[in-house]
């Protein structure tokens, strides 16, 4: 495996040449994956305002707001890794609300958030009519492999000792569910973009693949 290692900026102006160097005349659904020690809600949030710059309407979604209810995520207990791992998000939802319809023939009204995880209820979020060449930046764990349609995919990998280290104490029952997802998924296999973040602050872009 050949790694270049780059600043943040460099990775984020890189993503938005990515980007923008696609067609305008449709609608870009992206994913930003990785644990949340991986930060992919930080770098969704480090793109929307370049890409914005580059005359792009930018939409943020974030899966934690498309989270399935507390009835099922909490079945088998609130810290059960095999539930986050099949159970834990409305990937059904994310894609009727947001991915089909920002997809060809898709009608381009879309929800933003579609969960409160707070009051356990529906968001009650009003739809979003997307701009012409508007690019989605979902943002979230364990998004790939599922069969989601994405258009443009972007992995933060971290090797397991440096996820273990950098996951709360309070969340460290989650990293079997990471354990599974890149042994059975392997996202860093097909994902069109991996970047390597085992420091966030010290990406580095993966340029060959074993």
């Amino acid at each position: 495996m050949r790694v270049r290692p780059v600043s943040t900026e460099v990775l984020v102006d890189e993503l938005v040449d990515l980007l923008t160097c696609r067609k305008v005349d449709s609608h870009l659904r992206v994913a930003v994956d990785g644990a949340p020690a991986a930060g992919p809600g930080e770098l969704a949030d480090a793109l929307v305002g370049p890409l914005r710059a580059r005359g792009r309407p930018a939409l943020r979604i974030d899966t934690g707001d498309f989270l399935r209810p507390a009835s099922v995520r909490l079945e088998f207990g609130r810290h059960d890794p095999d539930s986050y791992y099949q159970g834990w998000f409305d990937e059904a939802g994310l894609a009727r609300e947001v991915l089909d319809p920002a997809g060809p023939g898709g009608s381009g009204r879309v929800l933003t958030k579609l969960w409160n995880p707070a009051t356990d209820r529906a968001a009650r979020e009003p739809y979003a009519d997307l701009a012409a060449g508007a690019i989605l930046l979902v943002s979230g764990p364990l998004l790939l492999g599922g069969g989601l349609a994405f258009d443009v995919t972007v992995h933060l990998e971290m090797s397991a000792a440096a996820l273990a280290r950098r996951t709360p104490p309070e969340d460290a029952w989650t990293l079997p569910a990471f354990g599974r997802y890149a042994e059975e998924v392997g996202p860093a296999s097909f994902a069109d973009v991996v970047v390597r973040v085992d420091d966030p602050r010290r990406p580095a872009m993966v340029l060959e693949r074993s």
